[in-house]
């Protein structure tokens, strides 16, 4: 690799983008259209620039960018937001996006794409664009009504879904023929390696983090968080997965640690620095010439994502039982395909299967479904009025019924459902580690004591990996706890009967595996039960003990973001407890002294710890200032610090408008100025002009402004304030 062409060609494609996206944000476009845009500048199919040197080399950096990018989406997923997403936004993702596959596909079949190249055209139009969408919810000032969380709760699952279907695509594409059983292993082998990633990094990272707390400035966490993004890429390639995958799985780990919006915060300018290399790559392979010749498949294209998914967004939300109008608003919210479009076509080009033609035509469907968004949903209210009024009146329960409420009296008379959902989670999840046990021991340790000790290594090994399991198998067997409701009648406990007898023949069988590595089928049955037995009647308090610390650990670092934010954990007295929060930008004591903030007399609790990047102050006096990006330790009751949490984490998104552009500039004062003799509390400057005087340079001397200093002739007054206000000022 060339690396001054390397150089080279990503300083003129960021200066080309630089300019470009500076015009877009002029004319309020988002900026992912101005990258597209610059990209195409930057290509071989404008002539009248320069054009990179190597395309080899910006698909180099656009790699980076792909990984980075998903580490970013994963850390704004979570799982546990996807465990709060509820039903109603899994189905309708699901809704979405098997019903825009069947139309991709079917119009790709129209349009005379091959069965390859129709299935990735319905993957890439299946997925909505989570950045459009927030940039324009954020302008149009829609991102706290409760349809907008809706959507945002779908876009959740739909990223995991693409997740998935990558790996479902690269399956298909690699033998080029849909087979239901390799499709079955693809998926089923993914979410293993899923589950098990996910539980040893939920239960190692943030102990890990939390320990490193006092070193953990912004550029070690950068550091930390990247080379953890980047370690779990490489593990996932070795696994048989993409590089993507491991670092989108390894944000949505970090997702749930305190440190998250820390972390997002220092990757934040990574991302959009790898991003915009990205899209501009993507721009690349845009050629004027196949979409001139391609002008009606992009429109039929794009008339497809828009009318798709508002049908299958409003039916899916309908179908769950949210109300009409937010089915609707929910719907033309998500008319448009983006950053996973991108992805899945890039995958496609980089495994050989993609039509080159295919890729121009997806980003100019993405262009258009972009340009067309805010109208859309603007769109919504009307198209809700006017069904509403030619509604027939055996629908008008769609109109008025609450979202959750069928749910809620369904679950009200089937309580067994939610012991049936306790009893499957423990079983899969255990199941699998006890598998990941199994593999570990048979790839790794078996052979090493073998090759040791030829005698006696498959006995080692057996005993070594009964000795691993035994916990995990009383945690398999252990009885599930229920809802007090649910354990009322013989039809409500003969499900969990059944489920427990299961789930002990499934100990049985792992157990059995185990010892068939070394002996015979029926000598394992007998040792089986012998070693169950034991385990259970001699190890099962200990063992059972052991597993519940274990279980609480994880759940504790599971919820840790929340809990050290709500502080439930950390009690300190039967009713007060401690609790940590950021200050956000638009806080109200931001900037003030803790003896002016009055947060024990207004709010009942006490500041016990300020922490500013990796300086800690303990036990702060009322003279310590509150600073935007500082952790506070309080202490208080359940209702002090519910209160507190709003008002001390209020943030304004950086994105919700334009930023204003304040300067600080000198102003002399003549003999004939109207300000002579007068003070900034008299002059009125801030209220007339919206300007702040921040010092005064009196005879080479700087004096601290105050609302009663006298200006004088000849004085330099340095005011901060908007720029177009100085020129009213002068």
């Amino acid at each position: 690799m060339n690396i001054e062409s390397l150089i080279t060609d990503l300083a003129f494609i960021l200066l080309l983008g630089a300019v470009v996206t500076i015009l877009f944000k002029w004319l309020r476009q988002p900026v992912v259209l101005g990258y597209i845009v610059a990209g195409f500048l930057a290509s071989p199919n404008f002539t009248w620039l320069p054009s990179v040197n190597t395309l080899e080399n910006i698909d180099f950096w656009a790699e980076i960018g792909i990984v980075v990018l998903l580490f970013s989406l994963g850390l704004e997923f979570s799982f546990k937001k996807l465990a709060n997403s509820g039903g109603s936004a899994i189905v309708t993702a699901m809704v979405i996006v098997a019903g825009m596959m069947c139309a991709g596909f079917t119009v790709g079949h129209v349009l005379h794409f091959n069965f390859i190249n129709s299935l990735f055209l319905g993957g890439m139009l299946s997925m909505s664009s989570t950045t459009i969408i927030l940039k324009a919810f954020t302008d149009m000032g829609l991102r706290q009504q409760k349809f907008a969380s809706q959507v945002l709760a779908v876009l959740i699952v739909e990223d995991l879904f693409a997740v998935v279907m990558m790996v479902v695509l690269s399956s298909i594409a690699i033998n080029n023929s849909v087979e239901g059983s390799q499709m079955l292993m693809s998926v089923g082998k993914l979410l293993f390696f899923l589950i098990i990633w996910f539980l040893v990094g939920v239960y190692v990272l943030p102990t890990l983090l939390n320990r490193w707390r006092r070193f953990l400035n912004g550029e070690t966490l950068l550091v930390v968080s990247m080379g953890l993004c980047l370690g779990m890429a490489v593990f996932s390639v070795y696994c048989g997965f993409s590089l993507a995958l491991g670092a989108f799985v390894m944000g949505s780990i970090l997702a749930g640690t305190s440190y998250a919006e820390n972390i997002e915060h220092v990757v934040t300018p990574v991302k959009d620095l790898f991003g915009a290399v990205f899209f501009i790559s993507v721009g690349m392979m845009v050629q004027p010439a196949i979409l001139a010749n391609y002008w009606l498949p992009i429109l039929i294209l794009s008339v497809v994502v828009i009318a798709g998914m508002i049908v299958f967004g409003t039916f899916g939300m309908l179908i769950t039982g949210q109300p009409l109008r937010t089915a609707i608003r929910s719907g033309f919210s998500l008319t448009q395909i983006g950053e996973f479009a991108f992805i899945i076509a890039t995958l496609g080009m980089s495994l050989g299967v993609l039509e080159p033609t295919l890729y121009p035509i997806v980003v100019a469907v993405s262009v258009i479904t972009t340009f067309t968004t805010p109208y859309f949903i603007k769109m919504s209210d009307p198209v809700y009025d006017f069904v509403e009024k030619h509604l027939p009146v055996r629908l008008h329960f769609l109109i008025t019924r609450l979202g959750s409420q069928g749910e809620k009296e369904q679950a009200s008379g089937h309580q067994w459902r939610d012991v049936l959902r306790r009893h499957l989670w423990r079983t899969i999840v255990y199941a699998i580690i006890l598998i990941a046990i199994s593999l570990s021991m048979d790839t790794f340790v078996r052979p090493r004591l073998e090759e040791w000790l030829p005698e006696w290594g498959d006995l080692l090994s057996l005993v070594a990996t009964l000795v691993i399991m035994s916990p995990f198998l009383i945690a398999l067997v252990s009885p599930v706890k229920a809802p007090a409701d649910a354990t009322r009648g013989i039809s409500h406990q003969i499900p969990s009967i059944v489920l427990t007898i299961f789930r002990s023949l499934l100990a049985l069988a792992f157990v059995i595996h185990a010892v068939t590595r070394v002996y015979s089928a029926k000598v394992a049955i007998i040792v089986a039960v012998i070693v169950i037995a034991l385990i259970g009647l001699l190890f099962y308090r200990r063992l059972s003990a052991y597993m519940g610390t274990l279980e609480n650990k994880f759940f504790d670092n599971l919820n840790e973001r929340d809990l050290r934010r709500s502080g439930k954990n950390n009690h300190v007295v039967s009713d007060l407890h401690m609790a940590y929060m950021t200050v956000g930008n638009s806080c109200p004591f931001a900037g003030e002294r803790l003896m002016d903030s009055n947060l024990r007399r207004d709010y009942g609790v006490n500041v016990v710890s300020i922490q500013r990047g990796s300086k800690t102050i303990p036990i702060p006096n009322g003279r310590e200032r509150l600073f935007p990006g500082d952790t506070v330790g309080v202490i208080g009751s359940d209702e002090a610090i519910g209160r507190l949490l709003p008002v001390v984490e209020a943030s304004i998104d950086s994105d919700a408008a334009d930023q204003p552009d304040v300067q600080l500039k000198p102003v002399l004062l003549s003999f004939n100025s109207p300000l002579i003799n007068k003070t900034p509390l008299s002059a009125a400057l801030r209220d007339t002009y919206d300007v702040l005087v921040v010092a005064v340079n009196r005879d080479g001397e700087f004096i601290d402004s105050n609302p009663n200093l006298v200006f004088a002739p000849g004085d330099i007054v340095w005011l901060a304030g908007p720029a177009a206000n100085f020129n009213k000022l002068k």
